[in-house]
């Protein structure tokens, strides 16, 4: 059979820049023979063959008049091309129910005036139309069990799939006495489920329909059956079923009945297809309107790269706090601020300090750690105008204190510590140690496992060099602290700076703090190099103020 009949119809999905409305099918229906007089044939075949030998089909041809066998139509998308059945429904005005039923008495009326129908077997449902039952290609196809044995029971979602389209146009408001508590169904029945088992169709359909009773017998609502569907959703993408013949051999129709015919069905794309100026044309359209598009983000952002003024290094940290661990006790938390040193400032609306979540406990080894993973931003800039040549750079500080809560909401100190900025850009992982406060007295150990009272600094910056120290020597004599656990850091730091892009710009004889923080791998080792130089330099005056004049104009005497 394969010869002469195409049994392929499955789906087909095609991708289209193009509109769907130049879309243009031409379908071809030809009632080639019926079953009984195939039946006859293939009987006098296999009685003329040799035993043991292949039976050889020829293809049938209709020996029947041309006119009622066969028929051609060009069919455009949602074109509407009434059958038989509907032109005489829409004859009479009293059976149009909807506005949509009106205007197709009106088609109907001025088409049996101008007799200019151009189809009779070949008609269209669009999406517009209540389409709910007819026999598609594939039962028509199985339906003569001479060609084929297959059956299939259609699934209950295909049984209510085409009466979608029917509950979506009947689809009413909801009520508004309706009480709003049962707009859910907390318990479903499986009835329910069933009935409600909707499945929202947003493309649109049409379906090409065929009439195929017998001659003289048109207009059969049961001699209807579908042909061919396409479907689209307006984005490019077609959905045909069956699929184009392309040069294949037509698909076969095998009606029901006392009276079996059997019909030829061809399917072809005929859409006009563009000339090579408008192909062009149009390419170039898209090309400049990609363009065009590409650039929109580009006039947004600008060609230059931000640059901080010159003399300005900006200093940029996204920072995390990991975790702490090694506390005496659960659910931690941690309190943070910055500070900035001379020389440094910050946007007006760049936040200073900042308060992690409570973190409950979790062993790890010897260890109870807390995990935070909170992460923080801050954004400095250093004016190197306002330095002297004397003057080193001082980086922000970060400090921070790790507070504990209890069950009756009350917290506890567990730990003072700082953070002072990486100095070089990248990756910095940082463990800092922490302190508290501590007195001996058994009181102050009950007060705080009782009341949760506990010693606390009132000024933060004690952990390193208070702020307002203006001696020599900072002495901490008799102040007890105890050691307590640590705070993890996850720091990226990234500097910018007008400075590291003319790096061929001549240098001072001692570096000023501006290159100093251009990041080179030797940064560290040059700064302390110059610090102790600094205090080696200053021991050197002092034990120089310290010795009698005598003695200084003699060993001056003695260089000389």
């Amino acid at each position: 059979m394969s010869v002469w009949s195409n049994s392929d119809t499955g789906e087909a999905v095609y991708r289209s820049l193009d509109d769907i409305k130049n879309l243009r099918i031409r379908v071809s229906l030809e009632r080639v023979t019926t079953t009984a007089t195939l039946s006859q044939q293939l009987q006098q075949q296999v009685l003329s063959q040799q035993d043991g030998e292949a039976v050889e089909l020829v293809p049938l041809r209709s020996q029947a008049q041309f006119g009622d066998t066969e028929e051609a139509a060009i069919v455009s998308w949602q074109e509407k091309l009434f059958s038989q059945y509907e032109m005489e429904l829409f004859q009479n005005e009293m059976a149009c129910q909807s506005p949509l039923d009106r205007q197709y008495h009106k088609e109907v009326v001025a088409l049996t005036k101008a007799k200019g129908r151009r189809n009779c077997r070949i008609f269209t449902y669009t999406d517009y139309d209540r389409y709910t039952t007819s026999r598609p290609l594939e039962q028509v196809m199985q339906g003569n069990d001479l060609f084929s044995t297959t059956k299939s029971k259609p699934t209950f979602l295909a049984e209510r799939m085409p009466t979608v389209r029917h509950r979506r146009q009947d689809r009413r408001t909801m009520d508004s006495s309706f009480s709003k508590s049962k707009i859910i169904t907390w318990e479903p029945t499986d009835e329910f489920k069933r009935n409600s088992h909707e499945v929202n169709n947003v493309m649109q359909t049409m379906h090409i329909m065929g009439d195929l009773g017998p001659p003289g017998g048109l207009g059969q609502k049961q001699n209807e059956f579908l042909l061919f569907t396409v479907k689209t959703d307006g984005n490019g993408t077609i959905i045909v079923k069956p699929d184009f013949n392309k040069g294949k051999e037509p698909y076969r129709i095998a009606t029901s009945g006392t009276i079996k015919d059997i019909w030829h069905l061809t399917i072809e794309n005929v859409s006009l297809t563009m000339k090579s100026e408008d192909k062009d044309r149009e390419n170039h359209l898209y090309n400049d309107l990609y363009v065009r598009h590409k650039e929109f983000p580009n006039s947004l952002v600008g060609q230059d790269f931000e640059m901080p003024p010159s003399g300005v290094l900006r200093y940029l940290m996204n920072g995390e706090i990991v975790s702490a661990k090694g506390f005496e006790y659960n659910n931690l938390y941690v309190h943070f601020i910055m500070e900035l040193a001379n020389n440094w400032s910050s946007l007006p609306t760049q936040s200073h300090y900042g308060v992690t979540h409570t973190s409950h406990t979790k062993s790890i080894g010897k260890d109870d750690v807390a995990y935070f993973g909170y992460p923080f931003t801050f954004e400095a800039f250093y004016m190197s105008e306002k330095e002297s040549e004397d003057s080193s750079l001082q980086w922000p500080v970060l400090y921070f204190k790790v507070l504990s809560l209890d069950s009756w909401q009350r917290y506890r100190n567990e730990g003072y510590g700082y953070l002072l900025f990486p100095s070089t850009p990248g990756k910095h992982i940082l463990t800092c140690h922490t302190w508290r406060p501590f007195q001996k007295r058994n009181v102050s150990a009950l007060r705080r496992v009782f009341i949760g009272d506990s010693p606390e600094l009132e000024d933060h910056s004690y952990v390193r060099i208070p702020e307002n120290f203006k001696g020599e020597r900072l002495s901490r004599f008799g102040f007890r602290t105890k050691t307590s656990g640590s705070v993890t850091f996850n720091l990226h730091c990234i500097q910018q700076s007008r400075a590291f892009v003319n790096s061929t710009t001549l240098r001072k004889k001692y570096q000023n703090t501006l290159d100093q923080a251009q990041g080179f791998s030797h940064h560290e080792s040059l700064l302390n190099t110059m610090e102790a130089f600094q205090r080696a330099r200053k021991k050197m005056q002092e034990v120089r103020e310290s010795l009698p004049i005598e003695f200084i104009a003699s060993v001056s005497q003695i260089q000389l």
